[in-house]
């Protein structure tokens, strides 16, 4: 049984969130997460997935998690998808951004962002013509909008603070 679980996400909301269901993990992922309070991390559309709807080609339901809406980014002046390095400032919540001092860059690629309800969730933020909540966290649960996997040094620190995490 999996000590720790990675929910990554490439694609629009509505056809994750599908496939999730389809897939007929979410009741396992349920048990893990919820019940089990086994350590989650989502990535990108994975973290997005976590939010009560998303709006990307239509309203779709979403995990409900972590109380929040997906909706499209809408910088004034700048491009979308938003590609590329931007700087993250972690808010000071302890768990696996509490190391990050300052601001530090990591790799963006996304279209739409998640609005958590609650301020008291948001991990880190980054500004993209705005702010922009980069990764959130609640009890177990933490997820990225950016990608670890593509953020070369912060982003390995990142995946390994995530795997010493107690929660």
């Amino acid at each position: 049984m999996a000590e720790r679980i990675i929910l990554p996400g490439v694609g629009a909301f509505g056809t994750c969130i599908s496939q999730l269901r389809a897939s007929g993990l979410i009741p396992a992922l349920e048990k893990a997460v919820l019940v089990e309070r086994k350590p989650l991390l989502g990535i990108c559309v994975g973290m997005q997935l976590l939010a009560d709807r998303g709006l990307e080609d239509g309203v779709h339901d979403g995990l409900g998690w972590i109380s929040g809406e997906v909706r499209a980014l809408q910088p004034e002046g700048l491009r979308i998808p938003h590609v590329g390095w931007n700087d993250v400032q972690a808010s000071g919540l302890p768990g696996p951004l509490s190391w990050l001092q300052g601001e530090q860059a990591f790799y963006f690629t996304h279209s739409y962002q998640f609005v958590p309800a609650a301020a008291s969730v948001i991990a880190a933020v980054c500004d993209y013509g705005g702010p922009v909540v980069a990764a959130v966290q609640r009890a177990n649960i933490f997820a990225t909008q950016f990608h670890p996997e593509k953020s070369q040094q912060m982003g390995l620190r990142i995946l390994e603070e995530f795997l010493r995490w107690s929660p």
